[in-house]
């Protein structure tokens, strides 16, 4: 398994954040992490990437002990955050010059990954633009790019679909199941349900730092849709009696 988690815990402060949690994730797998606001996700995906260390438990990634080797990990994985953290004095074209670089790529293949990337994600023309003036849109394509330079053995991705324009979403979603096939892990969070529920070969959904519900997308969604399974699993209140409530509230 090429993500391997037994028994995970981590705490922030005196709150635990998650608890007790074990999962394994196969190669080959596009995997979707699901959940409300809060209950862990980031978490996850950032000690999966080798970026966050935990309390307890045993994180093994691509055979890489998270406790002992971290840097050994971010060498295999591609990570895009939620939000783009980028130096914004710099241009694309610089940046991916400089993941480049960090990643020990030669340039000729660098080159041409960014070349062909950039072209499919429409970005050729905010190249030499100063990453600080692009949109959040331009911006996260500009993250999704960086963090496949290296051609990763494992790609996490924390909500990055969620801000790219229809054309490129189309695009990533159908590159994120060539890459699949060809053995690439990928594991993702979004709050677009559709998404999920179209693009994830296995889903596991979330509450308060523990998984509720895991398995097969099709075995999940047998007889109900995903918001219906979400809502059932997650939700607190009764959300008929909420929204007749607000209506009352409007009139």
């Amino acid at each position: 398994m090429p993500i391997k988690i037994e028994s995970l815990s981590k705490f922030y402060g005196g709150k635990q954040v998650l608890s007790d949690l074990s999962i394994s994730i196969g190669e080959g797998e596009i995997f979707g992490i699901l959940g409300p606001n809060g209950s862990g996700k980031t978490t996850l995906l950032k000690i999966m990437a080798g970026i966050s260390q935990f309390d307890r438990g045993t994180v093994v990634v691509n055979g890489i002990d998270a406790k002992r080797d971290q840097i050994g990990i971010r060498r295999i994985v591609g990570y895009v955050p939620e939000t783009p953290y980028l130096y914004e004095s710099l241009t694309p074209y610089e940046y991916f010059s400089f993941i480049g670089s960090i990643r020990e790529i030669q340039p000729e293949v660098a080159k041409r990954r960014v070349n062909d990337l950039t072209r499919a994600f429409g970005m050729e023309e905010y190249n030499d633009q100063f990453i600080g003036s692009l949109s959040f849109g331009t911006r996260q394509k500009v993250s999704i790019i960086a963090s496949l330079i290296h051609a990763p053995r494992i790609l996490i991705l924390d909500e990055s679909i969620n801000g790219l324009d229809p054309q490129s979403a189309k695009i990533f979603r159908d590159l994120l199941r060539s890459l699949a096939q060809d053995g690439m892990t990928v594991v993702f969070s979004t709050h677009i349900l559709e998404i999920a529920e179209n693009v994830c070969d296995e889903l596991a959904i979330m509450k308060e730092g523990k998984i509720v519900a895991e398995g097969k997308t099709g075995e999940l969604l047998k007889e109900r849709n995903l918001e219906e399974v979400f809502i059932d699993l997650t939700s607190t209140e009764d959300l008929s009696s909420v929204v007749s409530a607000l209506r009352g509230t409007l009139r």
